[in-house]
């Protein structure tokens, strides 16, 4: 490790020399040596320090420093120097008293005052205190105000989520510069308004790469990543040359897309063009896209590529991938490797391992890992967490279980662990407790349709269509509609759609439905018998099966068996959750077509091979 010094020279003036690399040990020691050698005294040598402490991990000490400093000077001359870090690390510190005496302090002094580097550290103290008002006040009142005035106080509000707040500042600055407009773009895109988001960019005449990379994100975070990808490809034709931000960005989006083929030419670019997986979170991102995209083996190979710079976020990103694979196991090996590097497991560490069990099955190893995260880690279980055992000891049929996990739980449940119980009790003929559930969760979320679908499911089970019509009543007086099933196949670079019912694109929509009719005969004669009790309607048989063969899912396998050579796996990515017959259904086509097909569906990856699914039945 660098260390760090101090050194005087003859003539009185003081060098303090204080890189990344000085750990808080090293600090107190210089600390001890300033005050011992009276160097206490000299300005620079103290704001130096001041400022390093307020970057550490006991940023407080900065503000001790500070005081004892102030009480030393003869005269203010320099001290100018000193106030800002001081006022950071009251801020990072949430030192509210400490920082008000700081502020009266400057307000008391003309040359501070008169200065906005010290009063544009004001400003961000009362910010990241959360003295919203105060900070808006001292900005007004400031004699000084320039860009970073500005930027700070709209920074500010944005942080805090005060959208309008900052809107109203973003359309008060006299200048507006990228830096400001970028600030609204992630502002924006944070807080869900990304059409918002896009008018900004929209309205640029100069961008840089934290632009594309700020826009990239919003499209991605509010759930349109083919618009991010879209993005990213005009970036790279307008010249534009991406950072990391927007290279994890954009893998982001093609992990939400789930095809792969546009990951690999990223990986490729990377690459090529030498950007480091260290200190960038790429490493990470590239084990998350590949691990989504179904290629859990790609997902290994770039882990282990990084094995001298791994740090917790690209072990989670394995493990959570393996998770989606249904590898609860091998995810379990991951873990026992992490422990044995000497690394420290976070929460979502934990919530990677936990799903890893539920989508295994793996019960008992679930709960002893819920266990070991509270009494080894001292890790406090969150919201995630509770959901994960709930819906493991759950679909498992133990309910009993579940619900004193509920009863026990610092926290009030969610509406996903509601709708978890909900699940379970359909799936193990449970209507009464379901039903409770399902009005838990409706309760939560009145918006969320699958709450409604999965009541009026459990309704359908038990016959009674009285119920069920007034479910479907209730859904319409409140304008809640049922997301319709969506699934997406990637074939020649061309992503094609397919709707429950129907192709979104009609123009091949016979020859699907030609070629899924010949698939339904020929997996008839191998014994395949439409499972009836996947349609939740009071209908004729005769119409529950046509139902059935028009998941978006058979068509777009349908699709696939008509569009890719034999020997090459399809993929598919679904919205939502593959129905029992749709799963038995690819099964059969693996065996009887020998081809391999992979879905991702909202929950996680089913592989299809020969007969068998990955994921054993349990999903």
């Amino acid at each position: 490790m660098r260390s760090s010094y101090v050194s005087v020279t003859t003539n009185q003036t003081t060098t303090l020399t204080l890189d990344k690399y000085t750990t808080l040990s090293q600090l107190r020691q210089i600390h001890a040596h300033i005050i011992k050698t009276n160097l206490i005294t000299h300005p620079i040598s103290v704001s130096k320090l001041i400022n390093a402490f307020s970057r550490s991990s006991n940023p407080y000490e900065a503000v001790t420093l500070y005081a004892h400093a102030l009480s030393r000077f003869n005269n203010l001359r320099g001290f100018h120097f000193c106030v800002p870090p001081a006022l950071r690390a009251c801020g990072r510190s949430n030192a509210l008293e400490e920082g008000k005496q700081i502020m009266g302090f400057v307000f008391k002094t003309r040359d501070l005052w008169h200065d906005p580097f010290v009063t544009n550290s004001v400003v961000r103290m009362c910010l990241e205190i959360g003295l919203i008002k105060l900070a808006r006040s001292v900005f007004d009142k400031m004699p000084v105000r320039d860009l970073i005035s500005w930027n700070s106080l709209l920074t500010g509000y944005l942080r805090a989520g005060e959208i309008e707040m900052a809107r109203e500042v973003f359309d008060e600055m006299p200048q507006k510069d990228v830096v400001s407009c970028n600030a609204m773009i992630d502002g924006y895109g944070k807080n869900g308004k990304c059409e918002l988001a896009e008018e900004v960019f929209m309205d640029m005449s100069l961008r840089d790469v934290v632009t594309w990379s700020s826009m990239i994100s919003a499209f991605v975070l509010n759930g349109r990543p083919r618009k991010g990808l879209d993005l990213f490809r005009e970036m790279l034709t307008l010249g534009v040359r991406p950072d990391a931000p927007v290279i994890v960005g954009v893998l982001s989006a093609i992990a939400e897309l789930g095809f792969v083929e546009e990951g690999k030419w990223i990986h490729s670019y990377v690459f090529s063009n030498k950007i480091h997986y260290s200190c960038s979170f790429i490493g990470s991102a590239l084990v998350n896209m590949y691990a989504k995209c179904g290629q859990i083996a790609n997902a290994y190979s770039v882990f282990r590529s990084i094995c001298n710079r791994r740090n917790v976020g690209d072990w989670n990103s394995l493990i959570s991938g393996l998770a989606l694979h249904g590898m609860g196991r091998e995810a379990i090996k991951v873990f026992l490797e992490l422990e044995r590097e000497g690394l420290k497991p976070d929460d979502i560490t934990f919530l990677g391992l936990l799903s890893a069990c539920n989508h295994g099955g793996l019960v008992e190893e679930g709960q002893f890992y819920y266990e070991t995260m509270q009494v080894k880690y001292n890790i406090v279980p969150k919201i995630q967490h509770c959901g994960c055992i709930v819906d493991l000891l759950s679909r498992a049929g133990r309910l009993e279980e579940a619900l004193r996990i509920i009863s026990d739980m610092s926290l009030e449940p969610d509406v996903l662990i509601w709708k978890n119980i909900l699940s379970a009790c359909l799936k193990h003929n449970n209507s009464v407790m379901g039903k409770t559930a399902a009005l838990k969760a409706i309760e939560l979320a009145p918006e969320d349709s699958s709450c409604y679908v999965l009541l009026s499911n459990i309704y359908a089970k038990e016959g009674s269509w009285d119920e069920v019509t007034k479910v479907r009543s209730m859904m319409r007086k409140r304008g809640i509609r049922k997301v319709p099933g969506c699934s997406s196949i990637l074939v020649d670079g061309k992503v094609h759609e397919f709707l429950v019912g129907k192709a979104m694109d009609m123009s091949y929509d016979q020859n699907v439905l030609s070629k899924l009719e010949e698939v339904v005969s020929e997996l008839k004669t191998e014994g395949y018998e439409p499972d009836l009790n996947q349609v939740f309607l009071d209908v004729e048989d005769d119409e529950k099966e046509n139902q059935l063969i028009l998941h978006s899912e058979k068509m777009a396998l349908a699709f696939g068996l008509l569009s890719t050579p034999q020997g090459i796996p399809i993929y598919i990515v679904k919205n939502l959750r593959i129905c029992c017959d749709c799963h038995t259904f690819m099964q059969l086509v693996s065996k009887v077509y020998n081809r391999r097909v992979i879905v991702r569906d909202q929950n996680r990856f089913h592989h299809f091979d020969r007969g068998f699914c990955s994921c054993r039945n349990h999903w």
